[in-house]
C-alpha cells in the first residue's frame, strides 16, 4: 500500500490552543477573536488520491499532489515545489456549504484506501472523492479543509460587499459534475518558499506522514487518554505473560458469577497507524509470524468502509492435541478517536451466507474482543514511536480462576488465552522488524505574512465560483490533463499502512478530581427577571418520566456529576473537574417513530414547543437525535429555562449565532452505566463536536432553538447507532450536552442539560403524526 505525505504550513501571529482553533460568525469580542484564530493563513500540501469515474465508465485512482492554501485548493501532477512553474490541473475554493465525510477503507487496486467524500450540504448530487493510505492522514487532510471552510466562514463574516458578492456568485452559480475542466490560466508561483524535506512519490511509499511544528513535536491532536464521563472499572493485573501483563476487571466481579472480563495490555515499539493495518491485514505471510490463532484469514464482505466481514480457519493442534480442524466467521467494526486519534476495533463471531459451516471443520465462535491502539508520547524528537496495545475479551470462568491462582491450569489451552497472547506476538514482531525510519517528508516553517503574501495572491485569480469537491468530480480524461500525463501513478503498491480510528474511550476516570460547584445561572441568564416555574402536568411527552433506576422503558435527569468538563484553568493545563448541576431543566422527553426522517419538529402545530403552557417559558432547547433505522426514530428532547437568556453570554451568542459557530461549540458526552461491555467501549465516553461529526440542522424562532441531529449522515456514527439498537433494551444511557468554552472568559464549563434513558423499548416508539 502505498502511503500519502501531507505537508502543512502555518503562518502564525499568536500562540494558540491547538484543540481551541475553531471558527466562529457570532459579532461579539470572543468569538471575533476566535475568528481571528481561524482566519489565519495555514498552508497544507501533499500525495493524495483522487477517485472518480471517467466519460466511459471506467473507475479512477491517481496519485496528485494537493495545494491548500487559505480557502483555495489547487491539484497537481507533480510536486510544485520540485517543479517550478508547473500548471495545476485542477483549482477551486473550498465554501462554507463544505462537507467532508470519513467513508473509511475502500479495496482499490487490490489495495486498502481511507476515503473521504467532499459534497456541497446544500446539494447532495456536488460531490468528489480523494483517498489517503492511512487513516491518519486522512484525519490530517479533514482538518485542512476544516481550516479552508474557516476561512471562508471568516471572510463571510469580516469582509465587505465584494466577498459578499463573491460568496452569491459561488452560490448561484450553475456548477459542472461531468464536463471537462478548462485548463488553468496562471502558475502558481512563489510554492518554492516552502522547505520541504524528503524526496518525491517513491519516497512516499515508504515514509509516515507525521506532521509536526519546527521542533519535531506534535501539534496536540491526538494528545489526551482520559474519558469525560465517570467509568467505575478496577483493573487488577493477575498475571504476566511474555512481558505483557493480563488484568480483570474486579469492579463487579459479585456480580459475575459465569463472565469475567479481562485485558492484556503492552507497549508496541511501532507507530500506531502501522499496528493498526497489521491487526486488520489479512496477509498470512505477516500473520504467520504473530498470530497464532486468527492468521488464516479472508474477506468474505465489505459492509462499509469501517465494517466488514471475515472468514479464517486454524488448526487446533497448537493448543491441544487430537482435535479436527476448525473454522470460524467474524465481523469487525473500527473507529477512531475525535480527540486523540486512537483506533478502536470491536470483533464479533458473525454468521453469513457466503460461509456455510464446511466439511471437515469444526465452526467456533470467536471469542467477542476489542482492540485499542493509542499513541504513547515521546521524550525526545528523535525517540522511535511506541503505542498502548490492548486487548479485551470477555470470556466464561470455567479454568479462569484456577488458573489466575495456581498458574497453570487448561485455560493456557484454550481460545481465549491465545487470543490474549497476541498482544505479545505484535510487540515481538515489531522488535523483530522494526518498522523503517526515514527523514521526515515534511516540515513546518514558521513565515512572516509578507513572505507568502505573492502567493496567497496567486490563488485569488482563480473563478470564485469554481468549489475545490467541483474539480474533484471533473473527468480525469479532460483536455487540462493531457500534459504530463506519463507521471501518473495508478498502481497502489502495498506497503506497512499506518492508520488511525473512531477511539471509545477506555480511560479510568480520576475519581479523585475535584467537584465543580454548580453553575452560576446570574452568568447566563437575566437575573432580573422572576423565574418563571415549570408544571410538569402542563408539559409532558410520550415517554414518561422513571420512578427509579430500577424502571424500564422512560426517562430520568440526573446532575451532571458523572462527567469531566474544562476546568477555570483548562487552557493553560488541560485540567477537568466533574460537571454541576445542568443548568436547563429537562421537561418532557418524545419518542417516535416514522418511515422518514423527522425534521423541525418543533414546528410542528402539536409539538410539545407550540402548547400554551410551553409558550410561557422564557427559553427552550429542543434536541432531536434522528436515529436512522427501519423505521427511523426520533429522541426528542426538551430543556427549559426558568428566565430569559443574556444575550451576551456564552449560551446566547450559541442560541442567536450562525451556524458554523454552533457546530463549533455543540458538545455531547455520553456514558452507558449498565450495558453490554462491547457496547460501551464503541460509544465510549469521549466528548464529542456533533457538529464536526455528523450534521446538524438549527430551527431558531419565537422561543425556542431546535438542533437536529442526523446521526445517518456519517458513517462511523450509524455503524456504533447499529450496535446500539441491538442492545437497546438492556442499555442505560446519559448523555450531557453543552456549550463548549474555548475562551479563558468562557471557563469553567457547565453541564447545560442531562438524561439517563433506562431501557428503551423499539416498540414503544409513539407514530409521528406528520400532518
Amino acid at each position: 500500500m502505498s502511503s500519502s505525505s501531507s505537508t502543512k504550513k502555518m503562518v502564525n501571529n499568536s500562540s494558540n490552543e491547538g484543540s481551541d482553533r475553531e471558527g466562529s460568525s457570532s459579532s461579539s469580542s470572543s468569538s471575533s477573536s476566535e475568528q481571528e484564530k481561524a482566519a489565519e493563513k495555514c498552508e497544507y500540501s501533499g500525495w493524495v488520491y483522487h477517485l472518480g469515474v471517467n466519460t466511459i465508465g471506467q473507475d479512477y485512482c491517481h496519485l496528485r499532489f494537493l495545494f491548500i492554501k487559505g480557502k483555495y485548493v489547487e491539484m497537481y501532477k507533480r510536486d510544485p515545489h520540485e517543479n517550478p512553474g508547473i500548471k495545476p490541473i485542477r483549482k477551486g475554493a473550498v465554501g462554507y456549504t463544505l462537507m467532508v465525510e470519513e467513508l473509511g477503507r475502500r479495496k482499490v487496486n487490490n489495495g486498502e484506501l481511507y476515503v473521504l467524500r467532499l459534497s456541497n450540504r446544500l446539494d447532495e448530487s456536488r460531490k468528489g472523492e480523494i483517498a489517503c493510505a492511512t487513516a491518519g492522514e486522512a484525519t490530517k487532510w479533514m482538518e485542512a479543509f476544516d481550516h479552508a471552510k474557516q476561512r471562508a466562514e471568516y471572510e463571510l463574516a469580516k469582509g465587505g460587499s465584494c466577498t459578499q458578492r463573491k460568496l452569491k456568485n459561488m452560490e448561484n452559480n450553475e456548477l459542472n459534475f461531468e464536463g471537462h475542466r478548462p485548463r488553468m490560466r496562471r502558475y502558481a508561483h512563489g510554492l518554492r518558499k516552502l522547505v520541504r524535506i524528503g524526496k518525491g512519490p517513491e519516497a512516499l511509499l515508504r515514509q509516515t506522514s507525521d506532521l509536526g511544528d519546527e521542533h519535531g513535536k506534535s501539534d496536540g491532536f491526538f494528545k489526551g487518554d482520559v474519558g469525560d464521563a465517570v467509568e467505575a472499572h478496577q483493573w487488577k493485573c493477575v498475571h504476566t505473560v511474555n512481558g505483557i501483563r493480563i488484568f480483570e476487571d474486579v469492579a463487579d466481579g459479585k456480580k459475575r458469577k459465569e463472565d469475567v472480563l479481562v485485558k492484556s495490555v503492552g507497549v508496541v515499539d511501532a507507530n500506531m497507524d502501522t499496528v493498526f493495518e497489521m491487526v486488520l491485514s489479512l496477509d498470512r505471510r505477516k500473520r504467520y509470524e504473530w498470530d497464532m490463532m486468527t492468521s488464516d484469514l479472508e474477506l468474505v464482505d465489505s459492509l462499509n468502509g469501517h465494517n466488514d466481514v471475515v472468514y479464517g480457519t486454524y488448526d487446533p493442534k497448537y493448543l491441544t492435541r487430537w482435535q479436527s480442524k476448525r473454522d470460524f466467521v467474524f465481523s469487525r467494526q473500527w473507529f477512531r478517536g475525535q480527540d486523540d486519534g486512537a483506533y478502536t476495533i470491536l470483533q464479533f463471531p458473525a454468521i453469513h451466507k457466503k460461509k456455510p459451516p464446511r466439511s471437515s471443520y469444526r465452526r467456533t465462535n470467536i471469542t467477542p474482543s476489542t482492540w485499542e491502539i493509542k499513541a504513547l508520547d515521546s521524550a525526545s524528537p528523535s525517540e522511535a514511536p511506541r503505542c498502548l496495545v490492548t486487548l479485551m475479551l470477555e470470556i466464561s470462568s470455567s479454568g479462569w480462576r484456577k488458573w489466575k491462582k495456581y498458574q497453570h491450569s487448561t485455560f493456557e489451552k484454550t481460545i481465549p488465552y491465545a487470543l490474549l497472547c497476541q498482544v505479545a506476538g505484535l510487540r515481538e514482531y515489531f522488535e523483530a522488524n522494526p518498522s523503517p525510519t526515514y527523514a521526515s517528508s515534511t516540515t513546518t516553517v514558521q513565515s512572516e505574512s509578507s513572505t507568502s503574501s505573492g502567493s496567497y495572491s496567486e490563488f485569488l485569480d482563480g473563478d470564485e465560483s469554481d468549489q475545490f469537491y467541483d474539480a474533484i468530480t471533473a473527468d480525469e480524461t479532460s483536455s487540462s490533463d493531457d500534459e504530463d500525463s506519463d507521471d501518473d501513478v495508478e498502481v497502489l503498491k502495498k506497503n506497512d499502512g499506518k492508520v488511525k480510528l473512531k477511539n471509545v474511550s477506555w480511560a479510568i476516570a480520576r475519581l479523585a478530581l475535584k467537584r465543580n460547584t454548580a453553575p452560576s445561572s446570574d452568568k447566563e441568564l437575566d437575573a432580573s427577571i422572576s423565574p418563571v416555574s415549570v408544571n410538569a402536568v402542563q408539559v409532558h411527552g410520550s415517554l414518561r418520566v422513571g420512578k427509579d433506576d430500577a424502571d424500564a422503558d422512560c426517562w430520568t435527569s440526573p446532575d451532571g456529576q458523572g462527567f469531566m468538563i474544562r476546568g477555570q484553568t483548562y487552557l493553560k493545563d488541560s485540567s477537568k473537574i466533574m460537571g454541576g448541576i445542568p443548568l436547563l431543566k429537562l421537561i418532557a422527553v418524545d419518542w417516535f417513530k416514522s418511515d422518514a426522517k423527522i425534521d423541525r419538529i418543533a414546528a410542528h402545530p402539536r409539538c410539545l414547543v407550540q402548547t400554551e403552557a410551553a409558550k410561557k417559558l422564557p427559553f427552550i432547547l429542543v434536541i432531536n437525535l434522528q436515529v436512522p433505522a427501519k423505521p427511523n426514530y426520533s429522541l426528542v428532547m426538551y430543556y427549559a429555562a426558568d428566565r430569559p437568556i443574556k444575550q451576551d453570554s456564552l449560551l446566547g451568542k450559541f442560541v442567536d449565532g450562525s451556524d458554523t459557530f454552533r457546530d463549533s461549540r455543540f458538545k455531547l458526552i455520553p456514558s452507558i452505566k449498565e450495558g453490554y461491555w462491547m457496547v460501551k467501549r464503541a460509544v465510549g465516553t469521549k466528548a464529542c463536536l456533533l457538529g464536526k461529526a455528523v450534521t446538524c440542522r438549527y430551527l431558531r424562532q419565537d422561543n425556542f432553538l431546535e438542533i437536529d441531529v442526523d446521526i445517518g449522515s456519517s458513517s462511523v456514527a450509524r455503524s456504533i447507532i447499529n450496535l446500539v439498537l441491538g442492545y437497546v433494551t438492556s442499555l442505560v444511557v446519559d448523555l450531557a450536552i453543552l456549550v463548549e468554552a474555548k475562551e479563558e472568559n468562557e471557563l469553567p464549563e457547565y453541564v447545560l442539560g442531562t438524561v439517563r434513558l433506562n431501557r428503551l423499548k423499539p416498540e414503544s416508539a409513539v407514530a409521528f403524526e406528520a400532518s
